[in-house]
């Protein structure tokens, strides 16, 4: 077999050549978006508006780029100080789930970037939880916790939805407040606690007092009742003392209304 000409090598390494190309050209020409993204597309560089949704795709080689973007939920969780009503300094923190409107993620990436929490939600979060933190009172910040956490959140919600990302869940994770505030309010607890409790105490005497004057009533009337018996019934203290007798009788009888006599007399014994 004769060796191959310069020529006939030559056209076998521009023939592995083009099939290589054919074969790049051909994986490059499709590919997959995951499950809970978006393809924002790029041609040759340029952000087009286009959007591919999760699966398979197709797109001009070499000049088509897709960036995936995820459009799962996430959280974004942020602390930040601020002022009250009542001018008390106020630690926050407050975690926000939230995710993008996938009709959007190609404006979202082109105007903002992948960074979009770091850019625009946090600072809006923190805005805004300044803002709804100076309506409110310290000690209001605490007895309308759910008032402000809804304030919060619906204000966090305007300035995010026209950029196109949507929020749900927002939870107060945390509020503090200056030592000398958090003393106030124990103190202010303790008072209202011991004034409860005298509150209590009060009305237990007054209970009794009741119950007292009821009972000394209760007697008053009963030997009301038993005088007044007496006065029409004097046989009754005769019928008593005979209740009351121990079966031995006294030697003298007394003086009084029971009709007694001297017993060694009536018997004649000394």
């Amino acid at each position: 077999m004769n060796d191959p000409t310069p020529k006939q090598i030559a056209l076998i390494v521009i023939g592995g050549i083009a099939a290589l190309l054919l074969i790049i050209t051909a994986f490059s020409s499709f590919g997959t978006v995951d499950g809970g993204h978006r393809g924002v597309v790029k041609h040759w560089g340029a952000v087009t508006g286009e959007i591919k949704g999760e699966g398979f795709y197709l797109k001009v080689p070499f000049a088509d780029k897709v960036i995936e973007v995820d459009v799962r939920q996430g959280k974004e969780q942020v602390e930040t100080e601020g002022a009250s009503k009542d001018l008390q300094t106020v630690h926050a923190e407050i975690a926000l789930n939230l995710s993008l409107d996938p009709e959007k993620v190609a404006t979202i990436y082109q105007t903002i970037g992948v960074g979009y929490k770091d850019v625009v939600v946090a600072p809006a979060m923190q805005e805004s939880i300044k803002a709804v933190l100076a309506q409110y009172t310290a000690e209001e910040l605490i007895t309308k916790r759910e008032e402000v956490r809804q304030a919060i959140g619906t204000l966090i919600a305007k300035k995010m939805s026209p950029i196109g990302i949507r929020t749900d869940a927002l939870n107060i994770v945390d509020f503090d407040f200056s030592k000398s505030f958090n003393d106030a309010i124990e103190l202010k607890v303790t008072a209202e606690q011991n004034a409860h409790a005298a509150k209590n105490l009060l009305a237990q005497k007054e209970f009794e007092a009741q119950q007292a004057v009821a009972t000394a009533k209760g007697k008053a009337e009963a030997m009301s009742i038993e005088s007044e018996a007496l006065n029409k019934n004097p046989q009754i203290l005769q019928l008593r003392a005979i209740e009351k007798w121990n079966g031995i009788l006294p030697q003298f009888s007394g003086s009084g209304t029971v009709p007694f006599v001297n017993v060694g007399t009536a018997t004649g014994t000394k």
